[in-house]
């Protein structure tokens, strides 16, 4: 039974109280057929990747809008330099990152991530690296994927890692394969499940694209 607009509202409402670090009464939800958009302040970058985090694998979620600002204290207010500086230390403790390949650029707060990498788990891991740094109202991600083995991606390597995911059907999901870009169909049940396949499509080597255009759908 699909759920009413205010049902959902709830149960977005309830796990944004939920979880510790987030302050509901700062947060405003809002939502129309599926579509959550979160508004309102929260203190720091963190808070606002984690109310959006937290809704993503609630049933009748089809996708989320995050119009949620980020309002830092004065005491936590840093230069862009001072954070450009922070961001790039962060990115050299990560050693999973060639930041040689990277460029780092900070204006009002909002750090900018230029530059060419052979894995879509690097650059997670990027954005990961510096989410909690002080100072960091957003992070705009310009961060390229190439894949350092040059292969031919096959249809039937991508299906199989899709089985191997305990909480996707791939009976609902059609693969196809066109050079280096993986193409993503059909219908799940939750926009997690929605971001787990295409997490699993990043991981194939050769990939340096993945158009995901599946559907979610309840009942």
């Amino acid at each position: 039974m699909k759920k009413s607009n205010d049902v959902l509202r709830k149960e977005v409402m309830e796990a944004i109280n939920w979880e510790p670090i987030l302050d509901s009464n700062k947060i405003e939800v809002s939502v129309q057929d599926g579509i959550v958009t979160l508004a309102g302040t929260v203190d720091n970058y963190n808070q606002k990747k984690e109310a959006e985090h937290t809704i993503k694998d609630i049933s009748g979620v089809r996708a989320i809008i995050d119009d949620v600002r980020v309002d830092l204290s004065f005491s936590v207010i840093k230069s862009d330099k001072e954070i450009a500086s922070a961001v790039i230390k962060a990115l050299e403790q990560k050693w999973v990152i060639p930041n040689h390949r990277l460029k780092v650029t900070v204006q009002d707060g909002w750090v900018t991530l230029d530059g060419i990498l052979h894995w879509n788990f690097q650059r997670k891991a990027a954005e990961n690296a510096i989410r909690n740094l002080e100072g960091v109202r957003g992070v705009m991600d310009k961060i390229i994927i190439e894949a350092e083995i040059n292969n031919e991606l096959e249809k039937l390597i991508v299906e199989k890692a899709l089985k191997r995911s305990w909480i996707l059907d791939i009976g609902n999901i059609k693969v196809r394969v066109d050079g280096k870009t993986i193409f993503l169909s059909g219908i799940v049940s939750s926009l997690l499940q929605k971001e787990e396949a295409e997490k699993i499509a990043w991981n194939t080597t050769g990939v340096w694209q993945v158009d995901n255009k599946l559907f979610v759908e309840f009942d």
